[in-house]
């Protein structure tokens, strides 16, 4: 459940109320607000109720959230969340674009290619510097030499860093030099990572599981911002179904499904939700018409020589216009978004 204080609260009446939640043996939360004090118990539902915090005269009102999600929800948040990435607005009026190769394989590699997507618009750059692979003969990433890479291509291009965090013991040294941790399908139900990445409050990328469901992939950011961190974002890239005809299927039907249950803002990945080149503008635009908060785009130099997803990959004019036509759309959409 969610209290809301009135503003006359004082501390000693807060901590007396995350006390009394404590000794019931269910979880207090002292949750962010800038006009309100807002507190939050989360636990056996019938002590919630024994609590009669609505009974205490600085209590404004207490709101019952039904949900299993209780913080990604929208009764505990009516108004959209807006992640900020330094300068960059997730969830804000426009949606941004995350550029940048699938691993990174040389220091060549990813400078040429965070230029190019610099110079075409992107507003962050992905780089993979540790790579989960289906094949353990597959290259994995040039791990620590490859977060330094990244830190240079931030100094020289000025766009902040989105990279993958693989293994809880690597959050502090991998948000050293990084400015949004993502979080990978394959990592999306890895719990202890998931409360890790949470109490470094570093904004995070969470990708949908390759079977997840909407309820699974809220679960997943409920274990962040349970932890304390706010600046949550969900990634659609694909699911598995029967279908063959491309790397995984793209289920844009749930952007909206998001849009109605979660406050979190939510990209998609039409590189790896299709894995062909030639889909990505297509799908990049219709999750843009879904309303879709922004892309992440797989970009490389030199695709053909990729050590990793050569075939989804866009060459930089490819990128440029992709952007260029993601700019001619979202101004038809922006009534509706308004």
């Amino acid at each position: 459940m969610i209290i809301v204080l009135k503003p006359e609260a004082t501390k000693a009446e807060v901590d007396a109320i995350l006390a009394r939640i404590a000794s019931q043996g269910l979880k207090p939360l002292h949750l962010p607000g800038t006009e309100k004090i807002v507190l939050g118990a989360i636990g056996d539902e019938r002590v919630l109720v024994k609590l009669g915090l609505e009974a205490l005269p600085y209590v404004e009102r207490v709101v019952p959230i039904l949900e299993p999600y209780k913080l990604a929800g929208r009764q505990y948040r009516a108004e959209n969340t807006v992640v900020r990435v330094g300068s960059v607005a997730i969830g804000g009026e426009r949606p941004i674009v995350i550029a940048g190769p699938c691993a990174i394989e040389s220091r060549e590699q990813l400078l040429a290619t965070a230029r190019a997507v610099k110079a075409a618009g992107a507003d962050l750059l992905r780089g993979g510097a540790y790579k989960p692979r289906t094949s353990p003969y597959s290259f994995q990433g040039l791990e620590e030499e490859g977060l330094k890479l990244l830190e240079e291509a931030r100094a020289e291009t000025g766009l902040g860093v989105v990279t993958e965090v693989v293994d809880p013991h690597d959050v502090d040294k991998v948000s050293r030099s990084a400015d949004m941790l993502q979080i990978g399908a394959r990592n999306m139900q890895n719990f202890a990572l998931l409360k890790e990445a949470g109490r470094a409050r570093k904004p995070v990328l969470l990708k949908r599981g390759m079977s997840a469901t909407l309820e699974e992939l809220l679960m997943s950011a409920e274990y962040l911002l349970v932890e304390g961190n706010t600046d949550v974002v969900l990634c659609e890239r694909g699911i598995k179904t029967f279908s063959s005809a491309t790397r995984n299927t793209l289920d844009l039907s749930i952007v909206p499904l998001v849009k109605s249950k979660s406050h979190l803002p939510i990209i998609v990945d039409p590189s790896h939700a299709t894995g062909i080149r030639a889909l990505v503008l297509p799908m990049s635009l219709a999750a843009i018409a879904a309303g879709a908060d922004g892309l992440i785009i797989e970009v490389h130099a030199t695709p053909e020589t990729a050590q990793c997803d050569g075939m989804q990959q866009l060459t930089p004019p490819q990128f440029k216009e992709l952007m260029a036509e993601v700019r001619r759309l979202y101004p038809v959409l922006s009534v509706r978004r308004s």
